[in-house]
């Protein structure tokens, strides 16, 4: 992390607890997924368990890292820790500010700057439009992205993308910090970067989830992690034995999985 934002922002606790908690997807006659608004426009067809019978308490300062085969409910549930997915059955509790990282162009707008959505980023997380000014130079020494901050975001790469959104996240000082398939898309420099903000946050009492196939870097935040299978949980403990067992498991049936 840039010293001029740790200087200024220190983390904030945080914890979740869920219990029960589940979510169900409903498609139409072609498979796509029914959304509030339109439930009442296309017929439903099917339903389907995103995440079921889902328990998870992650205490201060604890870092989870939700691992699985891809469609298992890693971004579902990250997402209903973000508030931006609501449970069908359970309940979810997230005390502390969230800053969430679950897509790497998530709200960035492809023909404005990367000031520009720093600064817009900020005030959708919950600044003033001042506050997120006053800012703004701290987002930029943090980003590293040189004269690209002064581009449009439409010129950047993944990673640049990743690097921009990461910053503003770090303005809110989140005592609950969400990241999914973050490190696949991060250069080695900002990874380092991202892995000692996130071993500060857990210092100051915050708790991290975050989800992806990298499980090396993975294991250098999270020492504990939850395994997934078709929205259920398999085993929860320890990384290193969890770990194996989700291995053990796809090379018996056949199934091959980054590391």
């Amino acid at each position: 992390m840039s010293p001029a934002i740790a200087d200024k922002m220190a983390p904030t606790g945080g914890e979740i607890a869920l219990e029960g908690l589940g979510v169900r997807f409903d498609f139409d006659h072609l498979g796509r997924v029914l959304t509030p608004a339109l439930a009442h426009l296309r017929r439903k067809r099917s339903s389907a368990w995103g995440l079921k019978d889902l328990d998870l308490r992650i205490e201060a300062g604890a870092g989870v890292a939700v691992i699985g085969r891809t469609g298992s409910g890693k971004t579902t549930l990250l997402r209903v820790l973000a508030g931006v997915v609501a449970p069908d059955e359970g309940t979810a509790s997230v005390s502390g500010a969230v800053g969430s990282l679950l897509a790497t162009d998530a709200g960035l707008q492809g023909t404005l700057t990367g000031r520009e959505n720093a600064e817009l980023l900020a005030v959708l997380a919950g600044l003033s439009r001042e506050q997120a000014r006053a800012r703004i130079e701290m987002m930029a020494a943090g980003a590293h992205l040189g004269d690209a901050f002064d581009r449009p975001v439409h010129t950047y790469s993944e990673g640049m993308r990743a690097r921009l959104g990461f910053v503003a996240i770090q303005v809110i000082s989140p005592g609950v910090l969400l990241l999914d398939e973050v490190f696949e898309a991060l250069d080695h420099e900002f990874r380092a970067i991202v892995e000692a903000y996130v071993l500060e946050l857990r210092a100051g009492g915050g708790v991290v989830a975050a989800a992806g196939h990298d499980h090396v870097a993975l294991a250098r935040i999270c020492p504990r992690a939850l395994w997934l299978d078709r929205g259920r949980v398999v085993a929860d403990g320890p990384f290193a034995e969890v770990l194996a067992a989700y291995r053990s498991s796809a090379d018996e049936s056949g199934v091959s999985d980054s590391t």
